[in-house]
């Protein structure tokens, strides 16, 4: 696979270097970008994909709607970004019945290009202190597990992503394979 830049969009979550880290890690061109850049700027950087980490509240997304809605590369939302992602596009969120971080069980419902070689289940950390409740139209569900409905998804023609776990921890299984299932999506697209 050629070097891809990733921009990983900085929601002021406490992973966000992680993610970073784990872009660089598996020999990806790569920059964290602030939330508030203008899609323009974010445009002439050029980037193959980007990646919208997590963070603590919808408040302090600052631009990421406006980037899933305008920016035509592929973008995978974890966590908070999973659920910018859905909010954009009409889902609804609510307050996870387990809250904060944990080991999930994860069931692949729809492998698709992203979770491809991740099933039929596979362990994850994440937290649903918020998590997607209801999908946006246009979305399919991907992932689920016996705490939340809507681990993951993706849209059903852009590719658009989300996932409610963190692929860029240690804790997570299989979470480099989701990540370079991704940047082949990137490559391709």
């Amino acid at each position: 696979m050629r070097e891809l830049k990733i921009l990983v969009i900085n929601n002021y979550g406490q992973f966000c270097h992680l993610i970073h880290r784990a872009v660089r890690d598996l020999d990806m061109d790569t920059g964290i970008v602030a939330n508030t850049t203008s899609v323009e700027e974010i445009l002439d950087e050029e980037p193959d994909g980007l990646i919208l980490s997590g963070g603590p509240s919808m408040e302090r997304a600052g631009m990421c709607a406006e980037y899933v809605q305008s920016i035509d590369v592929p973008i995978l939302g974890i966590c908070l970004g999973h659920q910018i992602i859905a909010k954009t596009f009409g889902g609804e969120l609510g307050a996870g019945a387990s809250g904060g971080y944990a080991d999930i069980e994860v069931e692949i419902v729809e492998e698709g290009e992203l979770l491809k070689g991740l099933g039929p289940k596979t362990s994850v950390w994440a937290s649903h202190a918020d998590e997607v409740v209801k999908l946006p139209e246009g979305f399919i569900q991907l992932a689920k597990s016996s705490v939340c409905e809507y681990e993951a998804m993706r849209h059903e023609e852009r590719p658009l992503f989300g996932v409610q776990w963190h692929p860029e921890v240690a804790h997570t299984e299989k979470g480099e394979d989701l990540l370079v299932n991704f940047f082949e999506v990137c490559e391709t697209y």
